[in-house]
C-alpha cells in the first residue's frame, strides 16, 4: 500500500517530469535536467524555506531569553513549557527547518531510483502519462560525468557547497558566548562543529551512490545560499518580512 502511494504521488510524477523536460529540451543532458528540476523544487518550497530562515534569525534574537530559562529553570518539564511559551509569544516555529528536510527525503530517494533503478537511459513507457513523449536521454553531464554513477569531483563539490551554506547560515548564531548552563554550551559546540562534520558525511554519502544526488545537493545548497542572502537583505530593509 505504501509503495503504491509512493509511486502514485511521488515517483511517477517526478519520473514523468524528468522525461517531459528531456522531451521539451532535447539539447540538454541529464545533469542540466537535474539542475532545472532542483531549482523548480526550491521555488515550490520557497514559502517553507523563507519561514526557516526567518525562524533562524528570530532564534538568534531570543537566544538570551532561552539561555536564561535553561539556566534558571531546573525542572525539565517546566523548562520545556516555558520555552514553548516563549516560542509562541515570539512567533517562532523551531521545527520549520526539520519539516523542510523531511519534505526533501522522498525527493532524494526518488532521484536515486530514477537514475539507478528505472533503467535510464531506456525510458519505461509503462509509467509515462499520455501527454509525455519518449525522448533521447543523454546521461553524461557536460559530456564528462555519467550521473548514474558516483563521481568524486561532484561529491567534493557537494561537500564544499554544504560547508559554504552552513558557514553562512551559522554566521548569524553566536557560538562564542559561553553560558553557565552546560546543555546550552553543548548545543553551541554542536552547531560550531556541524559545519565541518556534515560536509564530510555528505561527501561519503554522495560518493557511495549515484552522482545525481551530489548534483542535487550542490544545486540545493547554492540556491539556498542565494535565497538566504536575498531574504536576509529584504528582512533588513523591510521589517517585518
Amino acid at each position: 500500500m505504501l509503495s503504491y502511494i509512493y509511486h502514485l504521488f511521488v515517483f511517477n510524477p517526478l519520473y514523468n517530469g524528468f522525461i517531459f523536460i528531456f522531451d521539451k529540451f532535447p539539447w540538454i543532458d541529464a545533469g542540466f535536467v537535474v539542475i532545472i528540476f532542483t531549482i523548480i523544487v526550491r521555488l515550490i518550497l520557497f514559502p517553507i524555506s523563507k519561514k526557516a530562515v526567518i525562524t533562524q534569525l528570530k532564534m538568534k534574537e531570543i537566544q538570551p531569553e532561552l539561555d536564561t530559562i535553561k539556566a534558571t529553570v531546573t525542572d525539565k518539564q517546566q523548562q520545556a513549557l516555558k520555552i514553548m511559551d516563549l516560542y509562541k509569544k515570539k512567533g517562532v516555529n523551531p521545527f520549520s527547518s526539520i519539516f523542510l528536510l523531511f519534505i526533501q527525503l522522498p525527493i532524494i530517494f526518488s532521484l536515486y531510483g530514477i537514475f539507478t533503478r528505472s533503467g535510464l537511459p531506456t525510458v519505461n513507457e509503462s509509467i509515462l502519462y499520455s501527454f509525455v513523449a519518449v525522448p533521447v536521454i543523454k546521461m553524461s553531464f557536460l559530456g564528462i560525468f555519467d550521473i548514474s554513477s558516483a563521481s568524486i569531483f561532484l561529491s567534493i563539490l557537494a561537500a564544499v557547497s554544504q560547508f559554504l551554506q552552513l558557514h553562512y547560515s551559522l554566521a548569524t548564531t553566536d557560538t562564542t558566548t559561553r553560558s553557565s548552563n552546560e546543555s546550552v554550551n553543548a548545543a553551541q559546540d554542536m552547531m560550531k562543529y556541524m559545519k565541518y562534520i556534515l560536509p564530510v558525511v555528505i561527501f561519503i554519502f554522495t560518493y557511495t551512490v549515484s552522482s545525481v544526488i551530489a548534483l542535487y545537493i550542490t544545486t540545493t545548497n547554492l540556491f539556498t545560499l542565494g535565497q538566504e542572502l536575498v531574504i536576509r537583505r529584504h528582512l533588513k530593509k523591510h521589517q517585518p518580512l
